[in-house]
């Protein structure tokens, strides 16, 4: 099957989240499965040799990753002018017509055809055959089940079990691009996790567009079915999880995930403003008050849980009031790292549209404020574990003025760096420390 594949290189860059490149990796598989060669590089703008292949996976969640994923088209249309250019992702999904108009891809492969990307390669090889690669993905309700045995990097695993979203906020993109709620089976997701952890990954991150939605409606399965059951996977040692709204987050979810013994208590919490002001206009779906019950209630079932959070500065209309209520919230949910994000105007949403468009230059003071305050409680929250033991997943090796160290990150995802002599000393039957959990003390 697919016999035109063999012996193709492929060049797949990524742009955008943790799920875009589950879904590239997951490509690379499946067209490697037909013959395909992988090239080495992802990501980079020069690819390390000349591929026949060139996927361009994009983003589409501001105007800029519009603009730098058509920069990226154009680019690798320019350095692979013999190899046939495949363009896939939000930005497709969003623009396919005008990317069509434009001709400098060959294929295009929506969102929910991305599994059946060997197939519609193929075809175009043998008869520059393009049609039924994209459709209309609101009115799809099948979930594109990619899947994946061996990750980059070994180490950490992100694992995709959800897609779409029904949230609808004002400033968002990604329902039109992505579609309604779609979740993976139960079975496929531990199957998948299996596999990769017998292949030595001994981390993974239960990820989606809206992760808390998932609902595998079959076997009447929700996320934390999904967190309990993939724990009983033998040889996994960590699961994590990726950005959650914080309706999830109950006395039920929490009593369940503090027993799992691999289960990292770090909580990504989709968060966006801490005015309610801000928050209606955002169309989010809860007030600050629930936010940081929800916050309080973490703590109460953890020891120091890291809260990290994103939070958008200079949202239309957003008036000084509402920032310094913002600060002063966020000051008090003393959350370990903010993510930080200047309000970017994203044509075909709401808030594209909205009075009381905020100055570039209030935006960066804002942003400002809020990076220093982060960088602040980041400080805090990890002096608050010297002199105990980190256990550290080990995942590259590092030289910092000429010192060698081995990097990775505690179940709390503190960046850790432990100087090899240290590692010498203490596991001096360690050979390579790489992909391995050590316990250190600083």
């Amino acid at each position: 099957m697919y016999e035109n594949l063999k012996g193709k290189k492929v060049y797949i860059y990524t742009l955008g989240c943790k799920v875009n490149q589950y879904e590239s990796d997951a490509m690379y598989e499946r067209l490697e499965e037909y013959g395909c060669i992988p090239l080495a590089g992802s990501d980079n703008e020069d690819p390390s040799s000349a591929p026949d292949i060139c996927i361009i996976n994009t983003c589409s969640v501001t105007n800029m990753a519009d603009k730098k994923s058509r920069q990226i088209i154009n680019r690798m249309r320019k350095l692979s002018p013999n190899a046939v250019i495949i363009a896939t992702g939000c930005y497709v999904q969003a623009a396919s017509e005008d990317i069509i108009k434009r001709g400098v891809v060959d294929i295009i492969i929506g969102n929910n055809r991305k599994s059946d990307c060997a197939r519609i390669i193929s075809d175009y090889l043998d008869a520059h055959k393009t049609d039924d690669n994209f459709i209309d993905i609101n009115k799809d309700s099948e979930y594109d089940d990619l899947r994946l045995h061996m990750p980059e990097g070994h180490t950490r695993a992100y694992i995709k079990i959800q897609d779409g979203c029904n949230n609808f906020c004002t400033y968002c993109i990604i329902p039109y691009v992505r579609g309604r709620i779609r979740s993976r089976k139960l079975s496929d997701v531990v199957s998948e996790i299996n596999d990769i952890v017998q292949n030595g990954v001994k981390e993974v991150v239960l990820t989606g567009i809206n992760l808390s939605s998932y609902d595998d409606a079959d076997v009447g399965a929700s996320l934390i079915d999904v967190i309990c059951k993939v724990s009983e996977i033998p040889g996994l040692e960590r699961i994590r999880l990726g950005s959650l709204e914080p309706r999830v987050i109950t006395d039920e979810f929490l009593s369940a995930v503090q027993k799992l013994p691999n289960f990292c208590p770090h909580f990504h919490l989709s968060l966006q403003s801490a005015c309610d002001n801000t928050l209606k206009r955002m169309n989010r779906k809860y007030t600050i008050a629930e936010f940081i019950a929800v916050c309080d209630k973490i703590r109460q079932y953890f020891d120091r849980p890291a809260l990290t959070t994103d939070v958008i500065v200079g949202f239309p209309g957003e008036t000084d009031e509402d920032f310094e209520v913002t600060f002063e919230n966020l000051k008090r949910i003393n959350f370990y790292e903010m993510h930080v994000f200047k309000y970017s105007r994203r044509k075909g949403t709401v808030a594209d549209k909205m009075p009381d468009q905020i100055p570039e230059n209030i935006k960066n003071i804002r942003s400002d404020r809020l990076l220093s305050l982060s960088e602040q409680n980041k400080q805090k929250f990890e002096e608050s574990f010297m002199n105990e033991p980190l256990n550290v997943l080990i995942e590259e090796k590092i030289t910092v003025n000429d010192k060698l160290y081995y990097r990775g990150h505690t179940e709390r995802y503190m960046l850790i760096d432990i100087p090899s002599e240290y590692i010498s000393e203490k596991y001096p039957d360690t050979e390579n420390p790489i992909n391995t959990i050590l316990c250190y003390n600083r």
